[in-house]
């Protein structure tokens, strides 16, 4: 067969053949199979061609989504099939893109790594659970994760709680709640408690007093309308106990309030 035309479109060329067959193709497609108008191919070599055109299209699309961001192998592979690579041709273009150093799971989770410890606020489990959704290997990350110390990052993350929290929660429940969020962020118990243990957290009675009221205020608007005598104050007495207040101070705050 003999072809016909060879037509660029955009980023891809046009190639067909006197049998009325069209296949889109790259640049380096042309080049690998030094194909011009009215050279002569066999439909053995349309395949070859069918074939590496595919491939070549693929990297360069990989290559694309290479360029904003580093991604791990998982996610360029995700990205082809989206774009409708055929799946038996996507992991030669990974292994090639890999070969080539475009590809790296060590190195993309290592810096990850080194982002969180700088500026990012993940224990190692979230870190794990991120890599591990990116197709990290579990290997890879146990290298990565190994003798890292997160010790950093869980006291920037304490610090970070302690000054949104510390002028609207008591004492006792601000420390669960800086203990609760070190821990919903992927660190261990003993990791959270060690970051507490270092913030220079003392229990201010006067603040402790105004918060309590300010919180009584706004739950006797709320219970008032339904309950009075004994009932409210039970209701009163629950709600200000499940802010973190102890039950001397809500005794006390009740008391003058009532």
């Amino acid at each position: 067969m003999k072809i016909t035309k060879l037509e660029k479109k955009k980023r891809l060329y046009l190639l067909e053949t006197d049998q009325n067959q069209k296949v889109y193709i790259t640049e380096d497609t042309i080049v690998h199979f030094f194909l011009s108008k009215d050279k002569e191919i066999t439909e053995e070599e349309l395949k070859e061609i069918q074939n590496f055109a595919q491939q070549s299209y693929g990297k360069n699309l990989a290559l694309y989504y290479l360029s904003f961001k580093q991604r791990s192998k998982k996610e360029v592979g995700d990205y082809l099939l989206k774009h409708d690579i055929a799946p038996e041709l996507i992991p030669i273009i990974l292994d090639n893109l890999e070969k080539e150093k475009w590809i790296d799971d060590l190195t993309y989770s290592q810096n990850l790594l080194y982002q969180n410890i700088l500026s990012g606020d993940k224990g190692p489990q979230a870190i794990r659970q991120k890599l591990q959704a990116k197709g990290i290997s579990q290997t890879t990350i146990s290298q990565v994760l190994f003798h890292e110390d997160f010790s950093p990052v869980a006291k920037r993350l304490a610090e970070k709680l302690l000054r949104k929290y510390q002028d609207k929660l008591p004492y006792r429940a601000l420390k669960d709640k800086i203990l609760q969020n070190l821990i919903a962020k992927g660190f261990d118990y003993s990791e959270a408690k060690q970051a507490l243990s270092q913030l220079r957290l003392e229990e201010d009675q006067e603040q402790t007093q105004e918060l309590i009221y300010k919180e009584l205020e706004k739950q006797h608007r709320k219970y008032s309308r339904k309950y009075d005598g004994y009932e409210l104050k039970n209701r009163l007495t629950q709600a200000l106990a499940r802010k973190g207040y102890d039950y001397d101070t809500i005794k006390s705050a009740l008391r003058d309030f009532l």
